[in-house]
């Protein structure tokens, strides 16, 4: 937290473990880093800082008018002057209360802008970060630089530049005043100022070692909160009864933030304690010494009044500087951990060269020699970051996910990759898409290598439906427009017909303008599926990639998913990952995937007859096939291996397929 004006000075404590030195310490040149940030709002700095001198002024005139109000009106009795003075008083008051406003919207504008830029700023270069990067970093984490360090540095610049030059200017106008008035009563002031400054140095010293450990426990804790307060994540505590175990772990958590708050609040408590004892001392001093100068007729009562008043305006000023050095440190810590993520150098980046690739044209797909292994830490920039990234074991160097695999998909036709779990299938979907890089070799769309190729141009050329199609929190409407935001109503309508999804859509009471839900668990898997169809077909790219689009569906969802994707794959360039064989038949190439490597490859008559990987993975799938349902019709998990169900219509490389165990449930009333 950051330590605001005034005596009381907010620390965050250290629970007893030290924290790792590369951990505790700000990185050097953050200072450095911070002034072009402050750049756009010169000219509300500048008026800051005048408004600020202005306040700082008025401070100091304020005890000067009671010197003159008990000296030349009321000792004297001078009703004329004493009038006088009051207004101007009055004056003063009312004028200082304007500046105080001025200063307060200056200090917001500044303060609010640099919240913009910082969030901005840093939501943009975590967008631009790979898929690797998501796949090891905390969110939580993330989600705390975003907001609590964005808000601890705005606050921290604000309070530097609203209090430094008005403190500043205060202590130096106060201790001048004090002398013209009583040279003696000065010296007692600056004696006592090493008094109020020394607290406040003692507990900056600890500051910057703690401040790192109580931004991690709200990330940790945020973190925990955001995984458990999901769809997904409240479904799994329900589902493994651990409801009990989750309160004690969270318990656990909050105490070591209830902690340090305890002992943020004691050592906050000493120095406010410490502060107003040395302030009253030093008052009684004033009195003792400025009295006796009044008693030998020294100086006037007024004069010591004001001497007394100037004094307590000078504890103020004294106690922000004191607490300047937590609130620099507050900045610099906060700016720090923003600039880590900042530092995060993408492994992917457009090339300054790169090319557009037309949309408009079907576009083929070519591996030529491709190795690749999933990235390190290390080498996604996450390594130095215990605070943001997942603590997870290394791949070793040599477990490569593809080796040298070379191949050609076709544009227009149907290419199917098939092979066992962890042959590499969903690393080439992943390399069509660029959303991670080759080790070695080149993956080409349209003839071009993708490294060559704008990010926007590939990213409209290549569409994706998943296993898991994601959802946004928001209505139907908002989620099919991420695709093309300038899609007209009627091309909505048109895109979920064609994914059969409408007639589903249609029968809502709020239709398009209905909330899918967290992750769109609101409705079930093969309605997201068709909704996701729908946004690929808006979309309208020249490449479609599936990834296990079909797996766990019921069979009526499947039948109406696979109507919409014949629909998605017309005239297109596909990529096909399949587990249920059935469903590539027809497929123009099946390309079968061992080990990393391409080991078969042919239309699916030719691999059959070949008797290899393909042919023994398709005999495993239907060889057994279980025994029909009661009360129900045969589906394709009853058919044996030459006993296939024909075809429909108009043939096409998509069947029916067997039916998972369970179906998904749409939940759409909730």
């Amino acid at each position: 937290m950051m330590g605001g004006p005034g005596p009381l000075i907010t620390v965050r404590a250290n629970l007893g473990d030290e924290a790792e030195p590369s951990r505790g310490r700000v990185r050097p040149g953050t200072s450095k880093r911070i002034l072009p940030y402050t750049r756009p709002y010169r000219r509300h700095i500048v008026a800051l800082l005048s408004l600020t001198a202005l306040d700082a002024v008025i401070t100091v005139s304020t005890p000067l008018l009671f010197e003159e109000l008990i000296n030349r009106g009321i000792l004297p009795r001078d009703k004329g002057v004493v009038l006088g003075i009051a207004l101007a008083a009055l004056g003063l008051a009312l004028l200082q209360a304007l500046v105080g406003y001025l200063v307060s919207r200056s200090s917001a504008r500044i303060g609010e802008g640099l919240i913009y830029d910082l969030r901005t700023e840093v939501f943009q270069h975590v967008q631009r970060q790979p898929l690797a990067f998501f796949t090891r970093a905390q969110t939580g984490s993330l989600v705390s630089r975003l907001n609590t360090d964005v808000m601890e540095a705005q606050q921290a610049v604000t309070v530097l530049l609203s209090t430094v030059l008005s403190s500043l200017l205060v202590l130096g106008l106060v201790v001048a005043t004090i002398f013209y008035l009583s040279w003696l009563v000065g010296i007692v002031a600056l004696v006592a100022v090493p008094f109020f400054v020394l607290p406040g140095r003692v507990v900056g010293r600890r500051l910057q070692r703690n401040l790192r450990e109580s931004m991690q426990l709200d990330a940790e804790l945020g973190s925990l909160m955001q995984e458990r307060f999901n769809v997904a994540g409240a479904l799994l505590v329900k589902l493994y009864g651990r409801p009990e175990g989750e309160r004690q772990r969270f318990a656990s958590r909050a105490a070591r933030v209830r902690d340090v708050g305890v002992v943020t609040a004691v050592y906050s408590r000493m120095l406010l304690v410490t502060v107003t004892l040395l302030a009253s001392l030093a008052t009684a001093a004033v009195y003792g010494v400025g009295g006796d100068l009044v008693v030998d007729r020294t100086i006037q009562i007024g004069t010591l009044v004001a001497l007394a008043t100037l004094l307590a305006r000078l504890f103020g000023p004294i106690n922000q500087l004191s607490s300047l050095q937590s609130n620099y440190l507050t900045a610099l810590v906060s700016f720090d951990r923003l600039f880590e993520v900042l530092d995060l150098k993408p492994l992917i980046q457009e090339r300054p060269d790169a090319i557009a690739l037309p949309a408009d044209r079907t576009a083929d797909i070519e591996f030529e020699d491709v190795t690749f292994r999933y990235p390190s830490a290390k080498e996604v920039s996450l390594a130095s970051l215990e605070t943001l990234a997942l603590p997870a074991p290394e791949r070793s160097s040599d477990a490569l996910a593809l080796r040298g695999v070379s191949f050609r998909a076709p544009a227009g036709k149907l290419t199917a990759l098939v092979g066992p779990s962890g042959a590499g299938k969903t690393t080439i979907s992943q390399l069509v898409a660029r959303l991670y890089e080759p080790t070695e070799g080149v993956v080409r769309i349209g003839g071009h290598d993708v490294r060559d190729l704008t990010l926007a141009s590939l990213h409209g050329t290549v569409g994706m439906v998943t296993q898991d199609a994601h959802m946004f929190h928001d209505t139907i409407r908002a989620n099919l427009l991420y695709a093309k935001p300038t899609a007209t109503e009627a091309e909505l309508i048109e895109a979920c017909e064609a994914a059969q999804v409408w007639d589903l859509i249609n029968s809502l009471p709020n239709g398009l303008d209905t909330v899918v839900g967290d992750r769109g668990y609101r409705f079930s898997g093969g309605e997201k599926q068709r909704l996701s169809i729908a946004r690929l077909l808006l979309k309208a790219p020249s490449v479609v990639v599936l990834d296990e689009a079909t797996a766990h569906l019921d069979s009526e969802s499947e039948a109406a998913v696979q109507k919409a994707l014949r629909t998605a794959l017309a005239g297109r360039t596909a990529l096909v990952i399949a587990h249920r064989l059935s469903t590539i038949r027809e497929a123009d190439q099946i390309l079968v995937l061992e080990a990393g490597r391409v080991v078969e490859r042919g239309r699916h008559a030719e691999l059959i007859d070949g008797g290899g990987l393909y042919a023994d993975l398709y005999q495993t799938q239907f060889a057994n096939p279980p025994a029909p349902r009661p009360d129900d019709e045969p589906d394709d998990a009853s058919y044996g291996q030459d006993e296939l169900p024909p075809l429909p219509p108009g043939g096409g490389p998509l069947h029916l397929l067997p039916p998972p165990a369970t179906a998904g449930r749409s939940d759409r009333s909730a």
